[in-house]
């Protein structure tokens, strides 16, 4: 079973019926047992980086940490991914869980932020969740903040400059941009996401 974390944030409803197009079963849950027993996690995320501060308030933060303790596959979106670096810029407050290194950047002021609508990838062939994904494909995004080019960077996006689309290492994986949005591109990602 997959878990959805709601936190208060996110487009949960659009990425459970994307998980339920593709005959996965899955639940929006804010219970940290179900999330901590699940055998995939999810984590969506719209809005401001602060509102990652409620998964430590009630318990999610640690059942996501047991959860990938364990070698569950975990996808981060949107500031779900961004979640998954030390922080952002955003908010100096609020901290990530810090699996991948690095901070998150405000865009430069050469460009309009937010960055919304679809543009390419640059997609690294040895990608497991960009498997059949081909550089040029299109997806949607819609967010103020990016997180720098690294080793475990799997996709680029060029807006202002090259940041992350993409991180994957072992377990872990994270978008910048929306699958539920990206149309057949998306769905072929979540696919790959859901036979991991």
């Amino acid at each position: 079973m997959i878990a959805i974390v709601d936190y208060g944030a996110g487009n949960l409803v659009s990425v459970k019926k994307a998980l339920d197009w593709l005959g996965q079963e899955c639940v929006i849950t804010s219970d940290p047992a179900l999330v901590a027993s699940a055998t995939k996690v999810v984590l969506p995320g719209v809005g401001h980086f602060t509102s990652t501060e409620s998964l430590g308030r009630t318990g999610l933060k640690q059942a996501i940490v047991e959860s990938l303790s364990r070698g569950i596959p975990f996808l981060g979106i949107c500031v779900g991914m961004q979640w998954m670096f030390t922080g952002s810029e955003e908010s100096l407050s609020a901290r990530g869980l810090g699996v991948f290194d690095g901070e998150c950047k405000r865009f430069a002021s050469s460009v309009k932020s937010p960055h919304v609508g679809w543009n390419q990838l640059e997609v690294d062939s040895s990608s497991r969740l960009l498997r059949g994904v081909p550089s040029g494909s299109f997806v949607y995004f819609t967010h103020s903040f990016r997180a720098p080019v690294m080793s475990t960077t799997v996709a680029c996006c060029d807006y202002g400059g090259q940041f992350s689309a993409a991180v994957e290492r072992d377990h872990l994986f994270g978008v910048q941009f929306h699958p539920e949005k990206s149309g057949e591109i998306g769905l072929k990602i979540l696919s790959n996401f859901c036979a991991l």
